[in-house]
């Protein structure tokens, strides 16, 4: 896929979704200088006035249709904002007006649903970038550059524990914790080991205690290419001490192995124990990096990470392990990726 490099002029952007998600992104696009606010869609077009009043944003045009106000701005790209649901038309209305998109994670909610828009993106040689925004900090870059001499990684490890109270429809999710959260240490995992996953073993349950209607609870080991393996732990109803949104990790490589508790600067060991020096790195973080590298990419012409047909991997890994603890069995990425190739041409 080809991406068109833009000019060195702030990029005009239209943002569909005004809701509270739609709130913080106005606000980092209003501070960014790389980007231009040209216009807000939303299907309640008090809902997009009342946001930009309230954000600061400027006298973007607000309209309900993403075709007609494309039109009025001459925008260069979409910043996709709406709910996981509405992902998929939104983007492929952008894609087909020959509009980059950079779309809020989940892409959509299936491998298979997934697809279209890749394919769509192809042929429009447009990008389309989802924000993974957990891959943007300050010490994960520091992380990424101590790694970097260390070798790869072999040996991989994310232990999570949150006690959200949030009430709505994650408690009645069938799998809240991995559907909803793990997929940000799922995406983590392929980033800091540099690879993707073959296979998982997953196994996921509802502890007495737990508010939640489905599994709170769930263990998960991937299986990478050459044999590296990522371990998952993960818990959305305690009892044990919160960790970090982050997760806490340690990673391990033949030159030496590193801890992150997911909010504070890594640390370093090499084989024999001894320290290892680890420099701070300073970036724009959250969904400050991912726009920031939005408009990069769109510069210079090159893809990042989290490209469509990139990251569809890491929903794959989200279906993967809520089939093997369904199934009770290993479950291969391939075999999630080709039921999803059918379902969609029959779709």
């Amino acid at each position: 896929m080809t991406v068109p490099a833009q000019s060195a002029r702030p990029l005009r952007v239209i943002q569909v979704g005004a809701g509270g998600m739609g709130r913080a992104w106005l606000r980092t696009i209003v501070a960014s200088p790389d980007v231009e606010l040209v216009g807000v869609v939303d299907l309640d077009m008090d809902v997009a006035r009342t946001a930009l009043a309230e954000t600061g944003a400027g006298p973007a045009q607000v309209g309900a249709s993403l075709t007609e106000l494309a039109a009025a701005t001459s925008a260069d790209a979409v910043v996709n904002v709406t709910v996981p649901a509405a992902h998929s038309p939104v983007n492929l209305e952008a894609l087909a007006l020959g509009l980059p998109v950079l779309c809020e994670k989940p892409m959509a909610e299936s491998v298979a649903q997934c697809l279209p828009m890749i394919a769509a993106a192809e042929r429009a040689g447009q990008l389309l970038m989802i924000s993974q925004s957990r891959r943007y900090y300050s010490q994960l870059a520091s992380l990424r550059e101590v790694l970097g001499g260390l070798g790869p990684v072999e040996v991989a490890r994310c232990d999570f524990a949150r006690a959200p109270h949030f009430g709505g429809f994650r408690e009645q999710m069938a799998e809240p914790l991995i559907v909803d959260m793990a997929i940000h240490q799922f995406d983590l995992a392929r980033d800091l080991m540099g690879a993707d996953p073959v296979s998982v073993y997953c196994e996921s349950s509802n502890p007495s205690w737990s508010w939640y209607a489905g599994n709170a609870v769930a263990t998960a080991v991937f299986t990478f290419a050459g044999g590296s393996r990522f371990a998952y732990t993960g818990t959305w109803c305690g009892p044990y001490p919160e960790t970090s949104w982050n997760g806490t990790w340690q990673l391990g490589a033949s030159g030496g192995g590193v801890r992150w508790d997911g909010d504070h600067l890594p640390t370093a060991y090499a084989p024999d124990g001894a320290p290892l020096a680890v420099h701070e790195r300073k970036v724009p973080e959250e969904i400050a990096g991912s726009l920031a590298e939005f408009v990069a990419c769109l510069r210079d012409g090159t893809e990042p990470a989290t490209a469509g047909w990139r990251n569809v991997i890491s929903v794959a890994m989200v279906e993967a392990a809520v089939r093997s603890s369904a199934e009770a069995r290993v479950v291969t990425i391939a075999e999630v990726m080709d039921g999803a190739r059918e379902t969609a041409f029959a779709t």
